[in-house]
């Protein structure tokens, strides 16, 4: 196994900073029920998501409502869209699903790689105020130098976040710099860039290891990230990454 060394730090959102099986994941399933999709699971979402190209929750709704025998044809994205926002921000009358995310790693791991990385990107699939309204509400905006997010370009596993977000920090496409993802399309675009990927366990596919009496990196995302030339895997929280940035002291 190759000694793994990293200097700058790109961070996936959503499954490696937010848990976001009640929120995000749970947004997709009631989305695709609302409009008669009803074998949608969260189990056949991790499927989907395994196979890749799937960055984007709405169009990814979409396609499970089609694909679906019973789901309602001839919808639009925009519909699909509207209805996944009212489920996932809330209404008048509802509260969000949103408000259901937590904060996965230590934040003192964070404040620690944040010490050790040169610098700190976010490369992730969710619009901008999603994704500045996390970091806010978990004390993160000084830790980041920037976000590269759904409305900025080609979603992942096309390799252009991670080359924006490289542009952006001011740093070169290397193996030193490293996205941090839990699906394929994240080590897939790193690869691509030209950049490491190391994955990270989701919380609820280890419970479900765990369950099974089966290894942490054995899970269906897991093993899909390991067809697609990630350096390692870690568990939530991904504490052991702190020991591949050498200290600056």
């Amino acid at each position: 196994m190759k000694s793994l060394s990293y200097s700058t730090l790109l961070l996936d959102m959503d499954g490696v900073l937010a848990e976001v099986s009640g929120s995000y994941r749970a947004s997709i399933v009631s989305t695709c029920h609302k409009y008669g999709a009803n074998s949608v699971t969260a189990d056949l979402i991790a499927d989907w998501k395994a196979r890749g190209g799937c960055n984007n929750d709405w169009k990814l709704s979409l396609d499970l409502i089609n694909e679906d025998p019973n789901g309602q044809k001839g919808l639009t994205l925009d519909q699909v869209t509207e209805t996944f926002e009212e489920f996932y921000q809330g209404t008048k009358e509802t509260s969000g699903l949103c408000e259901l995310e937590t904060l996965i790693p230590d934040k003192k791991n964070l404040v620690e790689l944040r010490k050790r990385s040169n610098k700190v990107g976010i490369v992730t699939g969710r619009p901008l105020k999603d994704c500045e309204k996390f970091l806010k509400l978990h004390g993160l905006t000084d830790l980041v130098d920037c976000c590269v997010c759904m409305e900025d370009g080609p979603a992942k596993p096309d390799p252009f976040p991670v080359l924006e977000c490289c542009r952006r920090l001011g740093v070169d496409p290397s193996s030193s710099v490293v996205l941090i993802g839990d699906t394929p399309d994240d080590i897939r675009a790193a690869v691509a860039a030209g950049c490491s990927g190391v994955g990270v366990a989701t919380p609820e596919a280890v419970e479900e290891q765990v369950k099974k009496g089966e290894p942490f990196d054995k899970s269906k995302l897991c093993l899909a990230m390991q067809d697609c030339g990630v350096d390692t895997i870690l568990e939530p929280g991904f504490d052991k990454l702190v020991e591949y940035f050498p200290s600056k002291v």
